[in-house]
């Protein structure tokens, strides 16, 4: 009787082993996050967040509206929501070579 007990609690902890170990492996795995090649600084920011707002030139804040939006803001900022931007695409500029800055809450 204890053999069997002992048997079974040995393949129990080695099933165990075995799952924690191919968790560690699925974890080294997963991609690290690489950063977007032009994210830009405050400097650069600032030379558009200012009134009247530069030509050529466009703040799009892609958080939600309320109450993120309202809360604060860059100024001249625009509120384009990521989840509305294919239904505002309009509010973009018709320059296709205009200075377009996207902002978001950051990583989820």
């Amino acid at each position: 009787m204890h053999k069997k007990l002992i048997a079974i609690i040995m393949m129990l902890t080695f099933a165990l082993v075995a799952m924690a170990g191919t968790a560690v492996a699925s974890d080294a795995k997963k991609p690290k996050f690489k950063q977007f090649h032009s994210i830009v600084d405050y400097k650069f920011v600032a030379k558009y967040a200012k009134m009247p707002k530069p030509k050529n030139a466009m703040i799009i804040d892609s958080r939600p509206y309320k109450p993120k939006y309202i809360a604060g803001y860059i100024p001249t900022a625009v509120s384009i929501p990521a989840k509305d931007f294919d239904k505002s695409v309009a509010m973009l500029p018709e320059n296709k070579d205009a200075v377009i800055i996207f902002y978001c809450g950051g990583f989820t």
